[in-house]
């Protein structure tokens, strides 16, 4: 019998259909979802859509943890739109101030050997723990939790053997960075990444979560690490010790992949703006003036993540000019920082303390100011993402973010020892902590009494027609490689509020690169258009919005070099064209503004030989690719997943 990792031997446990083989499409039972209020409502529009009476997993849970700044009535009215879908379908709840989805989720829900599927792309972070976690669009969630198989193209598996035990001043931000170091933001594309060797016995589980949650900026399918005595301690920490299983890679497994890294050889690292893979050491950019510090995320959630910085500032004072931003990642960490003495620490010492949630991650509230560096604990620096148009953020490890609010510049945390004589913290997991288990509220047995209640700016999800079998329309924008979906459809407090409301959100597509751009694809909304891109077109968060608006506004194809897994499935679920050039050059031959017609397209979909597309302009025939499997081709031909789901009654 052939050996296998733990991802095969997750994949294996949930196949449903589809063979194991690189690029072979899967079909995978869903045990657990995950929704969060960024995308969460669009989940519950989406269930209404579908006539849905109640959800089939083992557990579905919606949190809300991006959106909490309450300045008029659109987000309050959001979170009662989520408390009585969730009671109405058969959904756990998580309210405003409860704490960030990944780690609540992983404290109250994660299993071993489980299969999640969340509306947000860093659900990966429950790799953690020996499951199979992966983000998706809403949508897939949606149809997850009503019992329908989730779709994936069957990854490669990239093995990164783990040796060595990482020195002082080193934590595990520093191994995702490394990663990031050397294969940037495209490099974990089409692969699950799964880590072992002898250097796991050293990493925590919630060490595990933070390399884990930004193996999405890597832009990996997901991130795995086997359930092994690490695990087995964080359940038994979070009175679960019944949920563990053991879980490893069979003695002789091989990867398609390999890499390593020997952790007593990282140094601290630092992603400068504006990529999470523009990594370098702390020490070359030492020096630097910082204005900004914050601590917290779904990147760096875990409790030691705030007591070292704590035991660092203690019986000390940030730098004067440094505003040092603390956003506990759960009600629960608070609650223990509170009784363990850090967070009187943290306050002493000029911390402001945040509300327990995503903030300033998503853009919502902590904008940095124009021009000055902030350095954060958060897993992204896309351009604009923290709600500062031109900003400067720098991606680092606790450790480098308290180091530098000290110091009042970009700091190599090794040297606090030589210029403030501190000793790094000697941290140990406790053993027994606070648990905050009520605050996840479970469904009523029976959601037939129960009323949604939606607020005025709640509205119901836009139908789409059926895709054109003829397409002419212009070229609206032409953009470059690794646009994120914070560049297509942004975050933050203006925008946010909206996600319930697609024609209003669609105002603000694409405003960070082109403020008109909702005027020119208003003007050619019923006939259709087109967008270019580069390379990696859509990295980043999993929010669907990025392709509704688009469609909302008549944009019917993109013709891009390469895409990101969840946007790429978020276009045709719906209906938009994911067409790829058939040479990497043809891009330079398509400019903004050019007419384009592509004709035959039903046919050309069902016929699976890609597109031939007529530059009206240039007066030039280009050859477009569009690898679809059979699900993905009906789905398009149908206009949408909504469609094709409701045609077919698969969503009873």
């Amino acid at each position: 019998m052939r050996a296998k990792n733990v991802a095969q031997k997750l994949i294996e446990s949930h196949r449903l259909s589809g063979e194991m083989t690189p690029g072979s499409e899967l079909g995978l039972k869903v045990d657990q979802t995950l929704t969060q209020d960024a995308t969460g409502t669009m989940v519950m529009l989406e269930l209404d859509a579908m006539g849905v009476k109640r959800v089939k997993t083992e557990i579905s849970a919606q949190y809300v943890d991006h959106n909490l700044v309450q300045n008029d009535f659109k987000n309050a009215d959001d979170h009662i739109f989520l408390q009585t879908s969730a009671a109405k379908y058969g959904i756990w709840f998580s309210p405003p101030g409860n704490g960030v989805s990944h780690p609540v989720h992983m404290e109250r829900f994660g299993r071993p050997g489980k299969l999640l599927i969340g509306s947000d792309s860093h659900t990966c972070a429950a790799g953690s723990m020996g499951m199979l976690a992966i983000g998706s669009g809403g949508l897939e969630v949606a149809l997850a939790a009503v019992g329908q198989p989730f779709y994936v193209k069957m990854p490669k598996i990239m093995g990164v053997k783990l040796t060595g035990k990482l020195p002082a001043w080193v934590s595990a931000k520093d191994v995702i960075l490394e990663m990031l170091r050397r294969h940037n933001v495209d490099g974990g594309v089409g692969n699950i990444i799964e880590y072992y060797g002898p250097g796991l016995k050293y990493l925590t589980a919630m060490d595990r979560h933070v390399i884990a949650n930004m193996g999405a900026e890597l832009g990996a399918t997901t991130s795995v690490f086997p359930s092994d005595l690490q695990t087995k301690a964080f359940l038994k920490q979070q009175g679960r010790l019944k949920d563990w299983t053991p879980l490893a890679a069979d003695r002789g497994a091989t990867y398609d992949l390999q890499d390593a890294i020997d952790l007593s050889k990282l140094v601290p690292l630092i992603a400068c703006p504006s990529s999470p893979g523009n990594v370098v050491p702390v020490s070359d950019v030492a020096g630097r003036e910082v204005f900004q510090v914050m601590i917290g995320s779904s990147a760096n959630p875990g409790l030691r993540d705030f007591a070292v910085p704590a035991m660092i500032l203690k019986n000390r004072k940030v730098h004067e000019r440094v505003s040092l931003d603390i956003n506990p990642s759960s009600r629960q960490i608070l609650e223990n920082l509170t009784k363990m003495g850090a967070l009187s620490h943290l306050i002493a010492g000029g911390a402001r303390i945040h509300q327990a949630g995503c903030n300033g991650c998503i853009g919502m509230g902590q904008a940095p100011a124009t021009d000055k560096i902030s350095l954060r604990t958060v897993p992204r620096n896309f351009p604009g993402r923290s709600g500062t148009r031109e900003d400067k953020v720098y991606l680092c490890s606790p450790e480098t973010a308290i180091a530098s609010a000290l110091m009042g510049e970009i700091t190599d945390p090794r040297d606090l020892q030589k210029k403030l004589k501190i000793a790094y913290p000697r941290y140990k997991e406790p053993t027994k902590i606070i648990l905050s288990r009520d605050m996840v509220y479970p469904p009523p047995k029976d959601g037939k009494n129960v009323k949604i209640l939606r607020g005025p700016n709640i509205q119901p999800l836009p139908q789409f027609g059926v895709l054109p079998s003829h397409l002419e329309g212009p070229v609206l924008l032409k953009l470059e490689n690794n646009i994120s979906t914070d560049e297509i459809s942004p975050a933050g407090s203006k925008v946010l509020p909206f996600r319930s409301n697609i024609p209003e959100i669609s105002k603000f597509t694409f405003s960070q690169v082109d403020e008109n751009f909702y005027k020119r694809a208003m003007h050619h909304q019923k006939g259709g258009s087109f967008i270019v891109a580069g390379s990696n077109y859509g990295q980043g968060s999993s929010r669907e919005h990025a392709a509704l608006a688009p469609s909302f506004l008549g944009i019917k194809a993109v013709l891009a070099k390469s895409y990101a897994r969840i946007h790429r499935s978020n276009l045709i679920n719906f209906g938009i064209l994911p067409l790829s050039f058939s040479q990497e050059n043809d891009w330079k031959g398509v400019d903004r503004d050019d007419v384009l017609i592509l004709k035959d397209i039903h046919e050309c979909l069902r016929k699976g030989n890609g597109f031939t597309l007529w530059n009206q302009t240039k007066k030039k025939e280009l050859l477009m690719k569009c690898p679809l499997s059979e699900h993905e081709r009906d789905v398009l031909l149908e206009g949408g997943l909504i469609n094709y789901m409701v045609k077919h009654g698969l969503q009873s």
